[in-house]
């Protein structure tokens, strides 16, 4: 799908009322009723707190993919980009049409409500979903389990979001989409199944670079059972793991989205029109390794003590996300105090050697929050703008 196509659809069907990143079902029911009428939405199963979690299907095709989202609680931009195509999908469009015809798809926008509504990665018990593939302790492990085993797909995606740390590859890129082809075996073997996984991704990069050049990144393939991708893929399904990441200055995920959506679409453009066999997966592994080079804020050439010739080091700081009345906001924390010079800030500031201090003219700790800092006299807000 040329790339002007995939702007334009985006823009056009944006589902403007999921946004920055507290998404719950109290967010997503009101969106049925528009769409109700298109597909068919059901309630599949309930959460620890007996929430409801709904399952969308769309299309008619022989093509079948599984989407799920918010298995983690706190990761809720693949949602917002899933209502997003969910929109382009719901329209009798020309440029999708083709998409409908040859693929099925089932869609549950939040796995995990209880986590959501906490904005947890867990779900009420305390229970990483993501590594409750085999025991299927919980009631969000069985539906998912169920929705595979009686929709039978053919694919997988598996969507999730990670934090601002991650780069694409050791660079000042940061990883703004990442993905995956999990393992199906310890040996990590290039599976026949994992070469189709692999071929989706690397259409989906190659659409990438278009728009985010550089900030591609893939994830480790250290294989664990435990995790649903993991086994998906060893029961010989197809499975891509989706990471929606951080974009320069959008720590609402609201431009990230976007890609998310375009990386999607692109996806279903490619299924539709081509027998995807796995023969062009060689390109999945010119993408850059994941690497942890970033802080959300550093502070350069501080003054360590104020003797002469005083030592000097540098402070990294990550925003800690709080939900506070239904809406998240950001606490810059100093999780490191040392020589930070192999890793970026996505924002930097210069100390010029001088004493960095806290709204109570002492000395930052590790651990610390901090919404000002004190450099030579002078406050420095440390928050989002």
């Amino acid at each position: 799908m040329h790339i002007e196509v995939l702007k334009d659809l985006f823009e056009t069907h944006k589902e403007s009322r999921l946004y920055h990143r507290y998404i719950t079902n109290a967010h997503i029911q009101p969106l049925f009723k528009k769409l109700e009428s298109k597909m068919t939405i059901e309630t599949i199963g309930l959460s620890v707190l007996k929430k409801p979690v709904y399952g969308i299907k769309i299309g008619s095709g022989a093509k079948k993919i599984l989407m799920w989202s918010q298995m983690h609680g706190n990761e809720s931009t693949t949602t917002k980009a899933l209502f997003d195509l969910i929109n382009t999908l719901s329209e009798d469009l020309d440029s999708t049409h083709h998409i409908l015809n040859a693929c099925s798809l089932y869609i549950i926008p939040i796995l995990n409500p209880d986590g959501a509504e906490s904005y947890t990665r867990v779900n009420a018990n305390n229970i990483d979903l993501n590594r409750d593939a085999q025991a299927l302790s919980q009631p969000e492990s069985k539906i998912l389990r169920q929705a595979f085993n009686a929709f039978k797909p053919d694919f997988c995606y598996n969507l999730h979001g990670q934090r601002t740390i991650f780069s694409a590859g050791k660079t000042n890129h940061p990883a703004t989409v990442s993905f995956l082809a999990p393992a199906q075996d310890e040996q990590c073997t290039v599976t026949s199944n994992r070469k189709i996984a692999m071929e989706l991704i690397a259409a989906m990069n190659a659409t990438l670079q278009m728009v985010i050049p550089d900030q591609v990144g893939v994830y480790d393939d250290a294989f664990n059972l435990n995790c649903v991708g993991d086994t998906f893929q060893s029961l010989n399904t197809p499975t891509i793991l989706f990471e929606a990441g951080h974009y320069a200055n959008d720590y609402a995920r609201d431009i990230t989205r976007k890609y998310i959506y375009m990386a999607l679409l692109q996806s279903l453009d490619h299924l539709a029109l081509n027998r995807v066999e796995g023969v062009n997966y060689q390109p999945y592994f010119d993408i850059p390794e994941n690497d942890k080079c970033f802080y959300d804020i550093i502070i350069r050439k501080a003054l360590v003590n104020s003797e002469k010739n005083g030592s000097y080091c540098d402070i990294g700081l990550l925003y800690q996300e709080i939900l506070k009345e239904g809406v998240i906001a950001f606490m810059p924390k100093v999780a490191k105090m040392g020589d930070l010079s192999s890793f970026f800030g996505h924002q930097e500031i210069s100390a010029h050697g001088q004493q960095v201090l806290n709204a109570d003219n002492k000395k930052l700790e590790v651990d610390s929050e901090n919404v000002v800092v004190i450099v030579n006299n002078e406050k420095i807000s440390l928050l989002l703008k």
